[in-house]
């Protein structure tokens, strides 16, 4: 088995990093629109205002949970690099799995967040080619 150096956790931080960032624009773009919406709700109360506000909580939630997986890798990496530091090979071993899982699970919840923002931009459109039709 290779053994684990310092380099190898320090590849993720570009990655984790850019990820992160993609993350952060997601969550002020949903808290752009939410204040959008919180707006139009309050000039006019209709239900489809509120579908697409559950719809933005549930998908900031998720980017919430998405950043909080994503910052935990990054800081379990740092962790695994000073633990390599202070000759705890071993245990550097298994922090590092850790913030992989840690990463993989930030990335699944991106996965589900995408498909939940596409099915929301399906019902847009399919209100628009209903309108179309009239």
């Amino acid at each position: 088995m290779e053994s684990l150096t310092l380099t190898t956790p320090a590849l993720l931080f570009s990655a984790i990093s850019l990820i992160m960032l993609a993350y952060t624009n997601r969550f002020l773009a949903y808290a752009a629109v939410i204040r959008n919406l919180s707006d139009k709700y309050l000039e006019k109360k209709e239900d489809a205002l509120i579908r697409q506000i559950n719809n933005l909580k549930f998908r900031l939630n998720l980017t919430r949970w998405m950043q909080i997986f994503g910052i935990s890798s990054l800081l379990l990496c740092v962790l695994t690099m000073f633990l390599i530091y202070i000759h705890q090979h071993i245990l550097a071993v298994w922090i590092f799995g850790i913030a992989l899982i840690l990463l993989i699970i930030s990335l699944a919840l991106l996965i589900k967040e995408i498909q939940i923002s596409a099915q929301a931009l399906k019902h847009h459109l399919g209100d628009i080619e209903e309108y179309l039709k009239k």
